[in-house]
């Protein structure tokens, strides 16, 4: 213990603490650096039945979910799940491991499980091209994997494991053919940095005669020669962005082989195509020889498109989950066949639903070119211009159009036309043709003013998110509004520009014919050589010395390509006569950054030694964001959680039952989540709230049998390891992609750390001395009329650094309504700190990132995920606050309520948000209108235009209303009332010449009718951009008849009620007579049956008692006779029984045998 007074003591013992705790933090630091440099995960795909298999990985081949997990939940009695629910299985599993230096280290991954480690995974499924059949939406989902023991071998001698990995469900969905995987960790164990993987449906693939997957465009070829590609120029890799699960790559001089791969070239396939390869060659078709190389190759969506010298084909796979049905084409077809197609460009962006592609021909249609669309798979051209071809109009008969370029925000397509002059040289104009507008032209000047250079233009480019278009050959020019062209400098016009790759997302790379690589940031006017140059030369040599095998003395680049904004290259490398093609990065930043210091740099001399230092050229120090908002809001980003079912094994290592349950789960929430778009809102806007509201009261039932090892299945299935995330946090950068509705802002802070002395004091008249910075900051904007940026600055001087906050805001003006996720204008903010492009980077542990340029996609339009739905909880409260009462059908349906037809109507909607979660009611103005209808549901149709005038309209004169409303505001033309959240209500009419007019009553109940109701707000809220269209069924009952058939009722009924009360009457007074004629003809049967019953007994009795009998017979017969009725005359009793007795045969004759005496 230190003694009281001074508490300088402790304060010197918790500095010691915290030195002492930065140390082992360092430490921890440094290991956790050494460790995860070595390491990478590592992910393979395996069916469900080889799932504990080593060295086993499956091609995404199957779509379609697999009943594999039934037989499993059927044992789950005592559970949270419901038995009698449906639960499927994904025909994948994804196996997770890491490797270390390259090496699968199975010690380091028992390591990894015993200290608490287990990957985390993130699937995110890209939206399809064609919103008119699937739903717009971001959807993740994210899992946890499950540790798995590997199948024993005889080599395994350890009592727990020998080997393990671990694995989670591989998610599939309807309308997804693209699916992205993060891997990263959980915090715990080895660090191991986060890494993605493309996991993408293959629908190229066919099962053959053995039931072994291949290709089905052609023979899988497995080895990869140097004379296919050491020597060979590069070429472009073109395909529609970020829809191409497949792509493909051409070029192999003299051979119809083709690269493919489904996993952006992590892995990869050479393949000969199985197509015909004739040659059709005609006085139309200038041709120098026939070559069987695969020319100009493009991957879209579905379909993948080739050029054989002028031959189109097209293949188009087999995806069951976008066409649901089976739409591939099967083999390879030939198209234009009567055609010369001489060079095909692509579209890569889709629009409308659709993706499209081009086609440019020679000969007799020079001037013309085929504009393709797919659509779900089908092909289909069109020639443009209609009627005449571009030379006609040009009045140019040697003209030729040498690269197109398709706009689809504007339906544009821009043309590069090459024409001749009269001293010979060659003039180049970029007509823009569209169809409603026609030809509209650019022209470009063959020679520059300051220069002699002829030009020679290759192709065009467009970026729809910063409209900026890039016209290249021996130059490059740039334009921001397809009038100004900017000459680009710094490129030598002693190159010629083959192609350029672009990320969309503000970078470029250049290629040349000479196999130059170049950079350019867009929106900067300055280009970079990145191969060759001194920063390549100080980076390969450090790859050497460090024995990378991604590099080698002798390699060939084969393409070069961006994806999610990192440029990568492909390269064929050559080491000791040993060939490999690799995908690489390409180290932008490095290589700036190497070129920089290699540039810039100072010897200064102090004593016997001089000191190098480097000139830092960035004008701030430290760049970070802050104050960054939610993103879910603005990225429309949904996010499901899934984890494993606990389990009661000590050692922590799932079994098969476990994770079929896990995966039938995973299966289960997905499930829910494509079912929650209904029309009805639920009490609870979440879309697992159904799968677990009768069961969360007895949570802790199921907790407790958990925690004594007493759960059915061996598993604990926890309700909260399944829900929806609402508040993910930002992550200190810029989303991906933002979404602005209707007025909607943006905001965040940059702030910025000054190099050295930045500040200045100046004097303003009448006020203080202002603090003045050279540090700051441009916003630029690619379509200013659309969108609008404020920037505030504040200067903290004591900290030498700047604050800016920067606001974007939607206009309102550029933007009409459309559906959620439909038809979205494309546009872009980029953020410039001046004098910082290819100056400033940031290390990180990894590899630089550069610093100072900011650019973020905007989609201005209605959001994806918005919805309007009935509120139909708020519907029955506030009618029977209104109404005084409620009255449900006979037959309840909760999923449907009743409303009563006299009670007014007061329809209430919700405006959704199933990204946020947020829910709350509709206040804007909308038209409803009843578009269908029937006494049943089987019964229900849809009503024709005219039909739905008449029912719906105001102005209607033919006596055809369905309902009405007190509220006077109506359309522009005064076709239909325009209602709102606080409308009077609907009162129900069902006029004359209405369907549910006359509705015959089933039963002895009321007459119902189900109305098919479209509520729509296009047209009449101004509030938003989205056009939310709701169609839903209202049920009525109570209806009334017509005045014919009630009266018809009413007289029927009259009728025989009146016959009732007639009959009746007359009933009561025939009824004594009635009694009394039963009476005397029953006496009368009584009569007959006596006698035949006497006449029967005597005819069969001995004839020795035959006249006593009958004397006896007789006298009985009058003694009870008379005992019966003693009313009867005692004559007419006697004439009875002389009748009787006349009938009667006589007696025989009676014989006595003699006596005999004693013998």
């Amino acid at each position: 213990m230190f003694p009281a007074g001074h508490a300088w003591p402790k304060v010197r013992v918790l500095q010691v603490l915290w030195a002492l705790l930065a140390v082992l933090l360092a430490s921890r630091r440094l290991w956790a650096l050494k460790d995860f440099q070595g390491c990478t995960w590592h992910v393979v795909l395996n069916e469900f039945n080889r799932v504990g298999e080593d060295g086993v990985e499956d091609r995404f081949f199957k779509q379609q979910p697999m009943d594999t997990v039934s037989k499993v939940f059927q044992t789950l009695v005592d559970s949270p799940v419901d038995t009698n629910e449906i639960y499927m299985g994904f025909p994948y599993f994804l196996k997770i491991n890491y490797l270390c230096n390259q090496k699968l280290s199975q010690d380091l991954v028992r390591m990894g499980h015993l200290t608490g480690l287990k990957p985390l995974v993130l699937v995110t499924f890209q939206s399809p091209v064609n919103f008119y059949r699937w739903k717009i939406e971001q959807l993740q989902i994210q899992m946890e994997a499950a540790p798995f023991r590997s199948k024993v071998s005889e080599e395994c001698m350890a009592e727990e494991v020998c080997s393990m990995s671990w694995y989670t469900p591989m998610p599939i969905k309807n309308g997804s053919v693209i699916m992205h995987v993060d891997i990263s960790s959980n915090g715990l164990g080895t660090f191991i940095q986060d890494k993605g993987f493309h996991v993408n449906i293959n629908g190229f693939l066919k099962l053959d005669e053995d039931d072994d997957i291949v290709y089905a465009v052609g023979e899988e070829l497995y080895s990869l020669t140097p004379e296919h590609f050491v020597g060979i120029s590069s070429r472009p890799l073109w395909y529609t962005v970020d829809q191409a699960p497949v792509l493909i790559l051409g070029g192999i001089p003299n051979e119809k082989y083709v690269l493919m791969t489904d996993t952006s070239f992590e892995e990869h396939s050479l393949v000969e195509l199985s197509i015909d390869s004739c040659w059709v060659g005609s006085v139309y078709c200038p041709h120098s020889g026939f070559t069987a190389t695969i020319y100009d190759t493009i991957a879209t969506e579905s379909t993948l498109f080739i050029r054989q010298n002028q031959l189109v084909y097209y293949f188009t796979g087999t995806y069951t989950t976008l066409h649901e049905s089976n739409r591939g084409s099967g083999s390879w077809v030939r198209v234009l066949a009567s055609e010369c197609i001489k060079k095909l460009c692509p579209a890569h962006f889709p629009a409308n639903g659709s993706e499209y592609v081009m086609a440019l021909t020679m000969g007799k249609n020079e001037g013309f070119i085929h504009f393709g669309t797919i659509t779900d798979g089908q092909v289909s051209f069109e020639m443009l211009p209609k009627h005449w071809s571009v030379c006609q109009q040009i009045a140019d008969n040697t003209c030729s159009i040498i690269w197109s370029e398709y706009i689809a925000g504007e339906q544009t397509v821009l043309l590069l036309v090459e024409t001749g002059s009269s001293d010979g040289s060659k003039i180049y104009m970029v007509i823009s043709y569209n169809r409603a507008r026609g030809l509209q032209f650019l022209m470009i000047l063959g020679t520059e003013t300051y220069t002699s250079t002829r030009m020679v233009s290759k192709g065009i480019s467009f970026n729809p998110y910063n409209n900026l278009i890039f016209i290249w050959g021996n130059f490059l020019l740039q334009s921001s509004n397809k009038e100004n062209l900017i000459y680009l400098a710094d490129f030598p016009k002693e190159q010629i520009i083959k192609y350029i790759a672009r990320s969309f997302l503000g970078n470029m790379a250049i290629v040349t014919e000479t196999e130059e690589i170049w950079y350019l940031m867009e929106g900067t006017y300055r280009v970079y050589q990145l191969f060759p140059s001194r920063g390549w030369d100080v980076h390969i040599s450090l790859q050497w010395m460090q024995q990378s095998s991604l590099y080698a003395s002798n390699e060939t680049m084969v393409t070069l390509f961006y994806e999610n904004n990192k440029l990568y290259q492909l390269v064929y490398l050559m080491h000791k006569h040993e060939g490999k093609l690799v995908k690489r990065p390409m180290p932008v930043e490095k290589l700036l950054m190497y070129q920089q210091h290699t540039n810039y740099y100072d010897l200064e001399r102090k004593g016997n030694y001089s000191m190098l230092s480097f000139t830092n050229l960035c004008p701030f120090s430290v760049m970070r964001l802050r104050n960054l908002p939610r993103p879910q809001r603005y990225t429309r980003q949904e996010r499901y959680r899934a984890r494993p079912p606990s389990i009661f094994e000590r050692s922590g290592f799932h079994t098969k039952n476990s994770l079929a349950i896990y995966q039938g789960l995973v299966y289960h929430l997905l499930w829910l989540h494509t079912k929650y778009d209904k029309p009805y809102a639920d009490p609870v806007h979440d879309p697992t709230w159904r799968w677990w509201q009768n069961n969360k009261q007895d949570k802790d039932y199921y907790f407790f049998l958990a925690s004594n090892w007493q759960s059915a299945g061996g598993v604990y299935i926890d309700m909260d390891s399944y829900e929806k995330i609402y508040n993910l946090e930002p992550e200190y950068q810029l989303p991906e992609r933002i979404f602005l509705d209707k007025g909607t802002e943006y905001s965040f802070t940059i702030f910025l750390s000054a190099q050295g002395r930045s500040f200045s004091a100046q004097a303003e008249l009448g006020s203080a001395f202002q603090p003045h910075t050279r540090v700051d900051v441009g916003v630029v904007l690619a379509n200013p009329g659309c969108i609008e940026a404020l920037v505030k600055q504040e200067i903290l001087i004591n900290r030498n650094s700047v604050l800016f906050l920067i606001t974007l805001k939607d206009k309102k003006l550029c933007y009409d309504q459309g559906i959620s996720g439909h038809h979205l204008m494309k546009t872009s903010m980029m953020v410039n700190v001046v004098g910082s492009s290819g100056f400033c980077f940031q290390d990180t542990h990894l590899e630089p990132h550069m610093q100072g340029n900011l650019m973020v996609p905007v989609l201005i339009g209605c959001p994806p995920g918005k919805r309007l739905a009935f509120d139909i909880t708020y519907t029955l409260e506030y009618s029977l606050r209104q109404n005084k009462h409620y009255f449900d059908c006979v037959h309840v349906d909760p999923e449907m309520p009743c409303f009563l037809f006299r009670d007014i109507f007061y329809p209430f909607f919700l405006i959704q948000d199933l990204v946020t979660g947020d829910s709350g009611s509709f206040q804007g103005s909308y038209v409803l209108l009843v578009v269908g209808g029937g006494p049943t549901l089987e019964s229900i149709r849809d009503y024709s235009k005219d039909e739905i005038y008449r029912f719906n309209s105001p102005q209607d004169k033919t006596n055809s209303l369905i309902w009405t409303t007190r509220i006077s505001r109506t359309t522009k033309d005064s076709a239909f009332h325009i209602m709102s959240h606080e409308s009077p209500g609907i009162e129900w009419l069902c006029l004359e010449n209405s369907p549910c007019y006359d509705n015959v009553p089933r039963g002895i109940f009321s007459p119902e009718f189900f109305f098919k109701v479209l509520v729509s707000n296009r047209g009449v809220d101004t509030s938003t951009y989205c056009n939310y269209q709701l169609t839903f069924l209202v049920h009525i009952h109570g209806l009334p008849l017509s005045p014919k058939r009630a009266l018809f009722i009413f007289m029927v009924s009259t009728s025989v009620f009146v016959g009732l009360v007639i009959f009746y009457i007359i009933f009561c007074l025939l009824w004594p007579l009635m009694v009394k004629g039963c009476t005397t003809l029953r006496w009368k049967i009584n009569d007959i049956i006596a006698s035949d019953s006497y006449y029967t007994y005597t005819s069969i009795s001995g004839i020795s008692s035959m006249a006593s009998l009958r004397q006896s017979r007789q006298g009985s017969i009058v003694s009870s006779r008379i005992e019966e009725d003693g009313a009867e005359p005692r004559e007419a009793m006697e004439g009875q029984l002389t009748a009787l007795a006349s009938h009667l045969p006589p007696p025989p004759a009676t014989i006595t045998p003699p006596l005999q005496g004693p013998s």
